[in-house]
C-alpha cells in the first residue's frame, strides 16, 4: 500500500474527482452526504445556511440541501464538540448516541425552557426571552447547552433566525441511547475510514472531536472483528484503514487544486496539522493540491468584502511557476470578482 493509491481513492470517493451531475438524483446525494456527514455549513456563511458538499456536486447543491431540510430529511444538531452539522435524519440515532453531551446538573433554567417547549409542542427563542424571566444571553446558552444534549433540537427549515425549537424525545420517541456509545463510535469510525481510506489517530480525534480513549476502544473492536486494520504508510504515518482496501490498484492521481473552509471533512481531519503547518498566519481557506493540502488563502475574514492577502504555498520554485494560474483559477472561483482582489501569489505583488 503506498500514499498515490489511498490518496487517489480518497478523491473519488470524496466525490472530488466524480462529481454529481444530476441534480434530480436525490439517492446519489443522499449516498454521498450520508458518507461525509456530520455536514456543517460553509464556515463563516449565514447563520441558518443549509449545508454544502463544497466541490462534490457539478450543479449548485445548496437548493437541494434546503429542500431536503425543509422536508426534516436532514436534521440540525450539534455534533463534533458541539459544532452546528447536519445528518440524514435516519443516522440521527447513531450520530447523537455518539456526541450528545449529557447536562450533568439541570438548572432552574433548562427546566423552565424544557417546559415551554414542551407544553407548547415547540416554541421560539423569541417567544422564550419574552416569557421568561432570564436574560437573552442566558436563555441563548441554555438552549445551546440543552441542545448539544439533544435534550431539544432546531428545527431550522430555511435561513430565518427566528427558528422554532422542539423537545427531542417527543419528535424522535424511537431514538434510544446506549449508555457505552462504543459500538456507534465502531460504526461511524467505519463510515469515516470508507471515506478518508486512511486516517491516523490524530486526525480522527481531530475530525471527530471524541476522547482519545473512546476512538481508541472503538478501533480495537473494529480490529478484533478484522474489520480494519493497522498500517503504517510512507508520507502518511501509521493509521487505520479496512481491510477491505488493502487491495487498492489505481495510482494515477489526476492533477487538481480544491478551495477547502474549515467546515470541510478533509481539513477538518487534518486541522491540527494544518494551523501548525501555517502557524502565525491568518488563513481564509486551505488549498488541496494533487489530494494533499499544499496552500492556504491568507487574509482577515470580515462580514462585509475582503481582499486575499496571498496565496501561500508549499511547493518546489518550479511547480508554484507551472502552476499559477491553475491555482490563482482555483482561488478566484471561489469570490466576487468585483469585491475580493488577490494581492499577493506566494509572497510576491500580483
Amino acid at each position: 500500500m503506498n500514499k498515490e493509491k489511498i490518496i487517489c481513492e480518497r478523491l473519488h470517493r470524496q466525490g472530488l474527482m466524480a462529481q454529481l451531475e444530476n441534480i434530480h438524483d436525490i439517492k446519489s446525494y443522499k449516498q454521498l452526504f450520508q458518507r461525509l456527514q456530520p455536514v456543517a455549513p460553509v464556515f463563516n456563511s449565514r447563520p441558518g445556511e443549509a449545508p454544502k458538499l463544497v466541490h462534490r456536486t457539478v450543479f449548485n447543491d445548496t437548493l437541494l440541501a434546503e429542500e431536503l431540510r425543509k422536508k426534516h430529511q436532514l436534521v440540525k444538531g450539534r455534533f463534533q464538540g458541539g459544532r452546528i452539522g447536519y445528518v440524514l435524519e435516519e443516522d440521527l440515532g447513531l450520530y447523537s448516541t455518539i456526541f450528545r453531551k449529557p447536562v450533568q446538573k439541570i438548572t432552574e433554567l433548562h427546566e423552565e425552557i424544557l417546559s415551554m417547549i414542551q407544553s407548547s409542542g415547540g416554541i421560539s427563542k423569541e417567544q422564550l426571552k419574552e416569557e421568561l424571566p432570564f436574560k437573552a444571553k442566558e436563555i441563548t446558552a441554555a438552549l445551546k447547552r440543552l441542545q448539544e444534549a439533544f435534550l431539544v433540537y432546531e428545527s431550522q427549515i430555511d435561513t430565518d433566525w427566528n427558528t422554532g425549537w422542539f423537545d427531542f424525545k417527543t419528535e424522535w420517541s424511537e431514538i434510544k441511547w446506549a449508555e457505552d456509545p462504543v459500538s456507534a463510535v465502531a460504526e461511524m469510525l467505519l463510515r469515516f475510514l470508507d471515506a478518508a481510506v486512511f486516517a491516523t489517530l490524530d486526525q480522527i480525534k481531530s475530525w471527530s472531536q471524541l476522547k482519545r480513549t473512546t476512538i481508541q476502544s472503538a478501533l480495537n473492536a473494529l480490529m478484533e472483528r478484522e474489520a480494519i486494520v493497522k498500517i503504517k504508510v510512507d508520507g502518511l504515518g501509521e493509521g487505520f484503514m479496512q481491510k477491505k482496501d488493502l487491495y487498492l490498484t489505481n495510482e494515477e492521481i489526476t492533477p487538481s487544486v480544491f478551495m477547502l473552509d474549515s467546515s470541510d471533512f478533509l481539513v477538518r481531519a487534518e486541522i491540527v496539522e494544518l494551523k501548525e503547518k501555517f502557524k502565525g498566519k491568518e488563513v481564509l481557506q486551505y488549498l488541496l493540491i494533487d489530494g494533499e493540502f499544499k496552500g492556504a488563502v491568507l487574509g482577515h475574514w470580515r462580514i462585509g468584502p475582503h481582499d486575499i492577502e496571498d496565496i501561500a504555498l508549499c511547493l518546489g520554485e518550479e511547480e508554484i511557476e507551472t502552476r499559477k494560474e491553475e491555482i490563482i483559477s482555483a482561488v478566484k472561483s471561489g469570490y466576487s470578482v468585483k469585491t475580493t482582489h488577490i494581492l499577493r501569489f506566494n509572497g510576491e505583488n500580483l
